[in-house]
């Protein structure tokens, strides 16, 4: 015995590592998530409102109304919050789409059922819409796409398009909700090819860079020595060590 702290006497044993379930996860019942969730309960409810006394009631459509707005606002800010405060959750990741698929879904769908919006509008809007969650899942593996200006002015654009029609509107304002909506039209296709675009280069890019990363590991193989007997490397020159011939 040396009577010497095993601090001074060399022992550089490191701190114990802190257990995974010590780090702080956000709460479930977060904000964000309460946000989504209430986006996802106001779907019922807005249908039912939608095509309450057979759907034309001006009354009951602007009750539909103020129940599309308030889901379309919480969207903004469920992202937005959960990003910002570090409230991703699980959840929220599957939630969140979901909500946002199915208040749209729901409106259009709804609005083409009582005749106020071209079937073809629907269809268009809800394939692009569906084709891009699976286009997301195709490529995961190889990064995120994120959002463009142009998929932000047509979230933008196709929620007030579909506000003004749910309204009952007439005269000039019935004009201006057909402009709208064709060119929410418009940039939903645009937007949509874009992002086919973007996800055919990042899993090019993706393959690319795997079959260089295997390619590497074959070669650095080839250059052990047979065996795998590293010991036996002289270690005169260690800073050397490692190096490929």
């Amino acid at each position: 015995m040396t009577g010497v702290p095993a601090s001074a006497a060399g022992d550089h044993r490191s701190a114990p590592a802190v257990p995974a379930a010590a780090v702080r996860r956000p709460s479930l019942w977060n904000i964000a998530n309460v946000l989504t969730m209430v986006r996802l309960l106001l779907v019922p409810g807005f249908v039912m409102l939608l095509v309450h006394d057979d759907g034309h009631d001006p009354a009951w459509r602007s009750f539909a109304w103020a129940a599309f707005a308030i889901a379309m606002i919480t969207d903004l800010f469920d992202g937005e919050l959960a990003r910002r405060y570090g409230l991703v959750t699980d959840f929220g990741k599957i939630a969140d789409p979901i909500a946002d698929k199915a208040i749209m879904g729901a409106a259009l769908i709804g609005l083409s059922a009582l005749g106020d919006l071209p079937w073809w509008v629907t269809a268009v809007i809800l394939f692009r819409e569906l084709g891009i969650t699976l286009m997301r899942f195709w490529v995961i593996r190889w990064g995120v796409i994120p959002a463009s200006r142009g998929g932000k002015l047509k979230t933008l654009t196709q929620g007030v398009a579909v506000g003004m029609y749910i309204l009952v509107l007439t005269g000039p304002l019935a004009t201006l909700r057909a402009v709208l909506m064709g060119a929410a039209v418009v940039l939903t296709v645009v937007t949509g090819l874009d992002y086919v675009r973007q996800a055919v280069v990042m899993r090019r890019a993706g393959l690319a860079a795997q079959r260089t990363a295997a390619a590497r590991r074959a070669h650095e193989g080839a250059d052990e020595p047979e065996g795998g007997l590293v010991q036996d490397v002289p270690l005169e020159h260690p800073e050397e060590q490692g190096q490929g011939a």
